[in-house]
């Protein structure tokens, strides 16, 4: 049983196939050798949207183009109906053989291999425009293809189907940067928390060690009803620490980028920006971003680099009001990589600096008064201790520098 959003999905397949395929070109006598845009439309809306039946969407869309011919030669060509039949009917054959090959070949195993794909393409539209030239040739009582006409065939088929393949790879791999570039952003966010929660669970497990030894103590003084209870509470203690290691776990496996994917710093920095300029309009603030890079080079530290830049970005973007400028620089120092992020804000009090990179810290405060939850420089400094480098602050009126230098051998792929 199809869908009726199926349904709505083959009728605009045909629809939009029978328009395209009125744009053609004539490459020599005649009509019999049609370079139409409809087989291109056709197949590249047959890997977009793949149809919950293809030989029913490739029928349709023949008896489409046929019926669609045919109206056109009576309305404006002054046709009579049987001649126009016979002329067109043959384009059914075209779209049908052109799906029902996809069907038997399974199309979905091809996708992720554009060369194959192609080949397959260019073998299944040669076949179904031979036979499709056949049959009027055989309609109309012409004479057979020659080596000129198959040749012809086999160069429209090689064109079409490639571009075709192209135009749907450029399109599927934009659709995977989105969705990579959106994977990152949530796992940026999540990589902070998990060093949150990463803290957390130490200081669980000295609770629970803690409330072990009390239970042992109690007991070793014959204190029965207080060992009890305190080795109750350890047993709790111990069931919210595995609850913790289970949640740390998820987070970790949603954080973690598949192995085979690396970004360039440059490519972070594009991210970094594009979603603190979207934060700046959220804010409705004017500022002007810019980025500037002594060198680049691939990094699989994506993750702990996009939090831990996009953490200060962030900061730096509250910090100025109204108007004003954010650059992010990068530069070599040795065998440092370093990266510098400026802006124009109202800068730190010097008395707080020694103290900003401490859990609770925070000069922002929502409209009632509400004091922000201040993790994001904690944050930024656990991500640098993992990366085995270190962070130095410069403030004024003017503005704030945070300049942060890391192994480049630790972030470099």
């Amino acid at each position: 049983m199809i869908l009726k959003s199926n349904w709505f999905n083959l009728v605009m397949t045909a629809l939009l196939t029978v328009f395209a395929s009125e744009f053609k070109i004539i490459p020599f006598n005649g009509e019999d050798f049609r370079f139409g845009l409809g087989s291109i439309i056709f197949f590249l809306l047959i890997l977009i949207r793949p149809p919950a039946s293809l030989i029913l969407t490739g029928t349709i869309t023949g008896l489409f183009v046929v019926v669609a011919r045919i109206i056109e030669d009576i309305l404006f060509a002054a046709d009579t109906l049987w001649p126009s039949v016979i002329n067109h009917t043959p384009a059914f054959l075209f779209y049908f053989l052109f799906a029902l090959g996809f069907r038997l070949f399974k199309i979905e195993k091809y996708r992720a291999a554009p060369f194959l794909l192609g080949a397959l393409g260019v073998g299944l539209e040669f076949i179904a425009n031979g036979m499709e030239h056949l049959l009027r040739n055989w309609f109309m009582q012409d004479g057979n293809l020659g080596l000129q006409e198959w040749a012809l065939l086999l160069g429209v088929a090689v064109f079409r189907s490639y571009f075709v393949v192209g135009l749907y790879s450029s399109i599927t791999m934009a659709e995977q940067k989105k969705r990579m570039e959106e994977m990152l952003a949530v796992g940026s966010e999540l990589y902070a928390e998990t060093l949150y929660l990463q803290k957390s669970m130490d200081h669980i497990e000295k609770i629970t060690a803690s409330s072990h030894d009390l239970y042992r103590k109690l007991k070793q003084n014959d204190m029965q009803a207080l060992s009890v209870q305190a080795l109750h509470i350890a047993q709790e203690i111990h069931e919210v620490k595995k609850d913790s290691q289970r949640i740390l776990a998820g987070l970790q496996n949603i954080t973690e980028v598949k192995k085979e994917h690396s970004f360039f710093v440059s490519e972070i920095f594009q991210l970094v920006i594009h979603a603190n300029e979207k934060y700046s309009q959220l804010l409705k603030k004017s500022i002007q971003f810019s980025s500037t890079a002594a060198f680049d080079f691939e990094t699989k530290q994506q993750i702990p680099l996009l939090a831990l830049l996009n953490n200060i970005m962030a900061n730096a973007v509250e910090a100025i009001q109204g108007k004003g400028e954010i650059h992010i620089h990068m530069y070599e120092d040795s065998f440092f990589t370093c990266f510098s992020i400026k802006d124009s804000g109202a800068g730190i009090p010097k008395e707080d600096i020694s103290i900003i990179f401490e859990p609770g810290y925070t000069t922002k405060f929502n409209e009632k008064g509400v004091a922000a939850t201040g993790i994001g420089l904690s944050h930024v400094q656990e991500i640098i201790q993992m990366l085995e480098g270190e962070i130095l602050v410069e403030t004024s009126e003017l503005g704030t520098v945070f300049q942060m230098k890391v192994p480049t051998k630790n972030v470099r792929k």
